[in-house]
Parts: structure tokens; C-alpha cells; sequence
């Protein structure tokens, strides 16, 4: 079984040419990298997760730039990396991806392993598999996940996480990795389920003062974001997978995704509208569908004012989709050119949250490496960061412990 878009491993972008640090977070997410017995990134790096369903099992790194460092998470443990012409080398103190085919290397820096990764909390359980480090951001995994593509519908069990060892963990790594957003990523149980969230969100603003995000299937009620919103919730994100809806239906068995795309749309449009441009989200994955629904749902959000997040599809083991072969990064290029495009052409507010970089996905502010003229993407990559400036006392705000006398409000 082959993706529809599938091109072989000898396709790349960029050829006979040195590639800007977008171009090679799309090369690596399409075709993971070797590791070199030289390495010793176990020491000074995070450990691979190995978690069934999970695609954000990788190698997380960071890539140097001239306007801002993009992270990555590599592919490391899949089948297809075998053929990967990327290989990392190095030791402790430098690290290096080579690419065999043009013969670049370019220098990376493994992400900072948290101190707190050896911790556990006063009720004894592991930090580490309370919440864990996707970039700079800390995610909770909440309850059942849902299940990306894979056999019948239902959901994949998760350890439930007792609220007092989630503010523990949270405000250790506020205090030891400086993060400044945390994601609550649950599973549809049925209508009203969103709920089961909101001791966690009420817990992490009054408790440690952080900004909160919540990752979970789409409810009916709508109501049910604005009690979420009242509690500070900062940002939602919808999964939606797959734009186009025959391939939905031909590859998203799981109910609560490829089956609720209508239900899902008027909870992101409302969340779009009660909250203001870029501060919810659609997430969709790019190398299934036919890449004209890709440009058509990123079109789409960008409208409706949501924040799109493409991610690449990653052939996850266990899943359906775990024998397609992961897009060629040249049939990726155009997707995330659009997207860059897109975002400015409607003056969409990207990267404007302090300390926030997503490795498994290429973030729109990571595209402003792929403006077609250079001096554009420089101008947006400074407005970008003078919003950022302008809009940093709010969010300053917004990570205030509720609890705290100096809370606003109004925030």
C-alpha cells in the first residue's frame, strides 16, 4: 500500500542546493534521519518517545536560522528511515546533519533534555509520564486519546492524571524549562466530555499562571467554550485530519474525527469568532488527500480566521496508515509556500505567543523561510516580532496566577 501523492526517495527539493532551515524541517519530517554511532544525544538531549498511535515519536532538534531557529522532531524509529540520505553526526560538543545525496551538512543543536524528565511527583508518580516537551510547549495527555486511523472506532487508553500531579509538573517546568504554554489533549467520550477538563484548566491558571490550550474533538454545545473560555482557556485546536471528504471517509475510521468534520467546522467558526484571528486552530494532515484539499482547507481556515496547522503525514505503527510511504518534500514545498502566502495575505497574527515552537508540524511562522521573494519574509518575520513585542504585556497578563492579587480581571 502506497500514499496517493507518494514519490520516490529520490525526489527532493532544493536539489544541487543548500536548503534554508524550512526546507530541511519539511526534508527531515518526510523522511526522518539516521543516527550515527558517534552520537550521544541520550546525554545531552530528550529521550525518543516509543508510544504506539503517538506521531510525535522523534528525535527533537533545533535547526539555526538567520530570522528565527526552527525545532523539529525527527523520524527515527520508523521502517522508511532506512533509506533516509540524512545522517546525524557528532558528540557532545557539535552536532551535524549530513545529507549524503548533495553533500551539505548542516550544524543542529539536540533539544535541551529537561532536568525535571528525572523527577516525580509528592504522590510518586514520573514527571515524565505526566506531561513531556513537544518543542517548547508542555503537553498533558488527558484520559483516552483518540485514535488516529486504526481499526474500529473507539480510543486508546491513557493513564489518568490526578489534577494535583499535573499543577505539580506544570509548575516545576515553568520554574526549570521557562515554558510558557501548556496543552490538554483529550479524547471524545460523548457529548459533553470537554467538561472533564475543566478542573485542569481552572487548576493551571489559578495554581501556576501559564497560558492553556486545549487540543479535543468538537462539541455541540457551544456553550461549553465559553465556560471553557471563562475558566482561560487561551487557545483551542480542532483536529480535522482530512479536508476532503471522500478521503475521509476511505481512510478515517475513527468516529469522532472522520465522521464529526461538519460538527467540528461550526465549533472552530465560533471559536473564531468569540475569540479573535489566530487564537484557535485546525489541525490537518498533508500527504493523504490530494494536495489541492490541503490548499482548499488551509484557504478555508485562514478565512474563517483559525490558525492552520499542517501537519506532515507521518506513517505511525499500529495505525492504518502504517504502510504508506510519507509524502516527498517536493509535493510538501507548495503546501506550506500556500500556507505562508495565505497567512499573509489576510494579515493572520502567527507567532506572536512568547516562547512557543511546535517541532512536529512546520508552524506558519516557520514558513516565512518559503517566501518566494527573501525581503518579504523578512518584513513579516519583523512584524511578527514587533506585534509579538506590542502584544507581550497581555499575554504577561493572561500568565498571571488567577489567584494572585495582581490578576486583571478583565484578561
Amino acid at each position: 500500500m502506497t500514499s496517493p501523492n507518494a514519490a520516490g526517495v529520490g525526489a527532493s527539493s532544493g536539489a544541487g542546493r543548500r536548503l534554508n532551515p524550512a526546507e530541511l524541517k519539511i526534508e527531515l519530517l518526510c523522511r526522518g534521519a539516521l543516527i550515527d554511532s558517534s552520537c550521544r544525544i541520550e546525554e545531552v538531549g530528550r529521550p525518543v518517545r516509543n508510544r504506539r498511535h503517538d506521531r510525535e515519536n522523534g528525535l527533537e532538534l533545533i535547526l539555526p536560522g538567520e530570522m528565527r531557529d526552527l525545532w523539529v522532531n525527527v523520524p527515527v524509529l520508523e521502517k522508511y528511515v532506512a533509506n533516509s540520505p540524512y545522517l546525524l553526526i557528532g558528540d557532545k560538543a557539535a552536532y551535524f546533519i549530513a545529507d549524503q545525496i548533495r553533500g551539505y551538512t548542516y550544524p543542529v543543536s539536540p533539544a535541551p533534555k529537561p532536568d525535571w524528565y528525572g523527577r516525580s511527583t509528592r504522590r510518586g508518580m514520573p514527571m515524565m509520564q505526566v506531561g513531556f516537551m513537544h518543542g517548547t510547549i508542555l503537553q498533558f495527555d488527558i484520559g483516552e486519546q483518540c485514535r488516529i486511523w486504526e481499526g474500529p472506532p473507539g480510543s486508546a487508553t491513557a493513564e489518568e492524571k490526578a489534577v494535583e500531579d499535573v499543577v505539580e509538573t506544570a509548575l516545576t517546568a515553568r520554574n526549570s524549562s521557562g515554558i510558557t504554554f501548556a496543552l490538554l489533549r483529550g479524547g471524545y467520550l460523548g457529548p459533553g466530555s470537554l467538561i472533564r477538563l475543566f478542573p485542569y484548566i481552572e487548576a493551571l491558571k489559578q495554581e501556576v499562571g501559564i497560558l492553556v490550550g486545549v487540543q479535543f474533538p468538537a462539541e455541540a454545545e457551544l456553550r461549553l467554550y465559553d465556560q471553557a473560555r471563562a475558566l482561560g482557556v487561551d487557545h483551542f485546536s480542532f483536529p480535522i485530519d482530512l479536508f476532503n471528504q471522500a478521503y475521509a471517509a476511505r481512510f478515517g475510521t475513527d468516529s469522532c474525527r472522520a465522521q464529526r468534520q461538519e460538527l467540528t467546522l461550526r465549533a472552530l467558526e465560533y471559536c473564531a469568532r468569540a475569540m479573535g484571528k489566530g487564537r484557535a486552530s485546525a489541525e490537518i494532515v498533508a500527504g493523504v488527500e490530494p494536495i489541492e484539499s490541503t490548499i482548499e482547507a488551509i484557504g478555508y481556515f485562514v478565512r474563517t480566521g483559525a490558525l492552520p496547522l499542517v501537519f506532515i503525514l507521518r506513517p505511525v505503527e499500529g495505525t492504518r496508515l502504517q504502510n504508506l510511504e510519507p509524502p516527498c518534500p517536493d509535493d510538501m514545498l507548495p503546501v506550506f509556500r500556500h500556507l505562508y502566502e495565505t497567512c499573509r495575505s489576510h494579515n493572520l497574527p502567527i507567532g506572536l505567543l512568547p516562547n512557543i515552537h511546535l517541532s512536529s508540524i512546520l508552524h506558519p511562522v516557520d514558513t516565512v523561510y518559503l517566501a518566494r521573494d527573501a525581503s518579504d519574509g523578512r518584513a513579516y518575520q519583523r512584524w511578527i516580532v514587533n506585534m509579538g513585542r506590542v502584544m507581550y504585556p497581555y499575554f504577561q497578563r493572561r500568565m498571571r496566577r488567577r489567584g494572585s492579587p495582581q490578576a486583571d480581571p478583565s484578561a
